[in-house]
């Protein structure tokens, strides 16, 4: 254990030491970040096992949306998407919303949303604690905080506003998450290369300034083969777009393999640090051994 956080926590005893028995108590979470490990890598060195929630996120995302559209399918709702042409009739072009548009796949499609949007927030929260410490100007760190909440934000406008039921609010939640999604991509992908974790930054950041490239031109095409009518390819597109986040979510184990995130909880009293404090100072004696 970091000898600084062992010099914090006798500071913190003594001082519960000397406190009032009869002043209020009330209970406090403090999240800290020791670099303590468990688990075994692939080259030798113990991991943590937050690698794995990135992960999660992407493999249980990616076979919710499969099943969407295999649902759909089965139902004759869309065509499947190594169709020929699209022939008029009653099915749709495959796309991801019309697929979940309608009972039972809607069901499923709500709640694969709704849980990747948690998840999605859990990572960019501890994304954002794990840089903290490291970047010199917190502009970009927050600014990537930001843009991955409202993507997740996005996410859940789309999976409880279905497109025939509300439609604007629909196509809201699309524009939010791959604007903002493609933003965070871009930024992360930045931070990555600056900040060089364990100096993995180039091994891990050239793929992600691919990803985020691919993910920006997949983006770009998504909306002009939507304006020419081009439904077929276009909804390829999406499925692709869609997988290409997926993956890039799936990229963050390689840092969080690293780091260990732990909620210490704390009687409080009238002179104990605050939270943001108490971040601050889990932030600072944070180590980087392996």
């Amino acid at each position: 254990m970091d000898k600084n956080y062992m010099r914090t926590s006798q500071g913190r005893e003594n001082h519960d030491s000397t406190e009032d028995p009869e002043s209020p108590v009330k209970g406090i979470i403090m999240l800290s970040i020791p670099s303590v490990l468990s688990g075994t890598g692939m080259d030798g060195k113990k991991c943590s096992v937050w690698m794995f929630l990135p992960l999660v996120f992407t493999l249980f995302t990616s076979a919710g949306l499969w099943i969407v559209y295999f649902i759909a399918v089965e139902d004759d709702k869309i065509f499947p998407l190594n169709s020929a042409e699209r022939k008029p009739g009653v099915k749709h072009a495959p796309y991801i919303s019309i697929a979940g548009d309608e009972p039972p796949a809607s069901c499923v499609f709500s709640q694969v949303m709704n849980m990747a949007a948690f998840l999605a927030l859990v990572v960019a929260v501890l994304r954002f604690i794990q840089l903290k410490p490291k970047v010199l100007n917190p502009w970009l760190n927050i600014s990537g905080l930001v843009a991955l909440c409202l993507a997740s934000f996005g996410m859940t406008l789309l999976g409880n506003f279905q497109l025939t039921n509300d439609e604007e609010i629909h196509n809201v939640g699309t524009s939010l998450t791959f604007g903002f999604g493609t933003l965070t991509c871009w930024i992360q992908a930045a931070l990555t290369l600056k900040v060089n974790i364990k100096n993995e930054g180039r091994k891990v950041g050239i793929p992600r300034v691919i990803l985020s490239a691919c993910i920006t031109l997949c983006v770009v095409l998504y909306f002009i083969l939507m304006s020419q009518g081009i439904h077929m390819y276009a909804a390829r597109v999406q499925w692709g777009l869609v997988m290409c986040f997926l993956s890039y979510f799936g990229t963050f184990a390689v840092e969080f393999r690293h780091y260990r995130y732990e909620i210490v909880c704390s009687e409080y009293q009238e002179n104990f640090l605050s939270f943001s404090e108490s971040l601050s100072e889990a932030s600072e004696y944070q180590t980087d051994q392996v």
